[in-house]
């Protein structure tokens, strides 16, 4: 059913509209619209100069126009004259091929013209600091394993509690939440959705929290390894594949006793060729996944306090063995632990979209399940590829992928490489005091 906007306005007391697209970096870019104007914006799009943004483009390029998708719409429980939109760039009437929630939309038409539905559930994880960013906002939460810590999680009851209210009135049936494994670390879960829906709350969940904790003093942030020495910020993705969208959904094509090795976990045929697309792209995979410089002092970290990074560092899958990059928890799903906090909400849905969907075409094998303990048996193995150990490799393997840049989009591969292989160049002009201690000396 169509929603209109106009008359969801009036009917909840909306005075603005948020219209917002996600760009290639995972920025979240709005305009505030008001509700007497949103008629138009509904049929033609709030205007951008996309080259403001990280999309790949120049000053001359014409308008790029936002066009809301009414079935996101979101009033803002902490502010409710306003709305949240997500919205479609379209350029001259044509789509935005580079734009994320564009190239996931493509790839979920692609899966359902096969019978196949993507749902998702994320593992969204996020740091309370001081409002300067640059220490933990308690000063009391200093346990060497802090995780699940009760009297640390009713300390920042009061943020915990009012994003958790507001996911219970917006529905989406948060069901716990902890303090993680860092000091000042925290963690909150909602159900697992259809894989745009999941993306639509994903960005509006970093968008809430960070508003939330801006309310409260504090600065939420979901990067990567924001503080030295302690585990980083993953975002987790649950993947299950189902015969229908939404509630018509009836039967789990991943659940079953399958065949081969995948069956003892309870992954049907299907399951496993799609793991075996997610193991064969991995490498790729990450550029997307973990698309920062600072991605990778979190798969690649030393020890932490706590005793273990929780976080991958070689392309492996088992059952249900958190030291791995894919494990099996339970029948009918798998959980990628590759992706971290930086990761697009849009793009980490499309890639594994596509790399599942490249799996099952091509029947692939997703290797032997290994069931050791990685981080302190994983140098004995030496037959699995190693993840890449910076932003560049990544890159570098993104681009020595030429199928899964296609199945991403020709034009989105593009812009993106281009735009983060900018960024890699920023980086390595950047003089750090680290050159300093090291080679002033030397």
């Amino acid at each position: 059913m169509t929603i209109d906007l106009a008359t969801f306005a009036k009917e909840n007391g909306i005075k603005y509209f948020m219209i917002s697209f996600t760009d290639l970096f995972g920025g979240q870019r709005a305009k505030l619209v008001p509700a007497q104007a949103i008629a138009d914006m509904q049929e033609e799009g709030a205007g951008f100069a996309g080259f403001a943004t990280y999309l790949d483009m120049t000053p001359a390029h014409p308008d790029m126009l936002a066009v809301p998708d009414a079935t996101s719409v979101i009033q803002l429980p902490w502010k409710p004259e306003v709305a949240w939109v997500a919205a479609n760039c379209v350029m001259e009437g044509v789509a935005v091929e580079q734009a994320p929630r564009n190239v996931l939309r493509k790839l979920i038409e692609q899966a359902a013209s096969k019978g196949l539905h993507v749902k998702t559930g994320i593992e969204a994880e996020f740091f309370l600091l001081t409002p300067e960013g640059n220490e933990i906002s308690d000063p009391f939460d200093t346990a060497a394993k802090p995780c699940y810590d009760q009297q640390a999680v009713m300390r920042r009851y009061d943020v915990v509690r009012e994003i958790c209210d507001y996911m219970l009135e917006l529905g989406w049936g948060p069901y716990q939440n902890d303090h993680e494994d860092a000091n000042g670390q925290f963690e909150m879960n909602w159900e697992f959705d259809d894989a745009l829906r999941t993306a639509d709350k994903h960005s509006f969940f970093k968008f809430m929290t960070k508003s939330v904790a801006e309310k409260h003093g504090f600065r939420a942030t979901f990067m990567p390894k924001p503080i030295e020495g302690l585990t980083g910020n993953g975002c987790h993705a649950h993947i299950s594949v189902w015969d229908a969208a939404g509630d018509a959904a009836k039967t789990n094509v991943f659940a079953g006793d399958g065949e081969g090795h995948t069956g003892e976990v309870g992954l049907a045929e299907q399951g496993k060729y799609f793991l075996g697309g997610i193991m064969k792209h991995a490498s790729a995979l990450a550029a997307v996944t973990n698309p920062t410089v600072n991605s990778y002092k979190r798969i690649n970290a030393p020890r932490t306090l706590s005793g273990a990074t929780w976080a991958p560092n070689s392309v492996t899958w088992t059952g249900n063995n958190r030291t791995h990059m894919v494990r099996v928890p339970a029948p009918g799903r798998f959980e990628l632990r590759l992706a971290d906090g930086a990761t697009n909400p849009y793009l980490l849905q499309a890639v594994i979209i596509a790399a599942g969907l490249s799996g099952i075409r091509s029947k692939a094998d997703p290797g032997p399940r290994r069931d050791i303990d990685m981080y302190t048996e994983g140098h004995t193995i030496s037959d699995a590829p190693k993840l890449p150990l910076n932003l560049l490799d990544a890159l570098r393997e993104y681009e020595k992928d030429t199928e899964l840049q296609a199945a991403m989009g020709n034009a989105f591969s593009s812009a993106f490489l281009k735009l983060k292989h900018d960024e890699w160049n920023s980086f390595t002009r950047h003089f750090s005091s680290w050159e300093k201690e090291h080679t002033l000396d030397i």
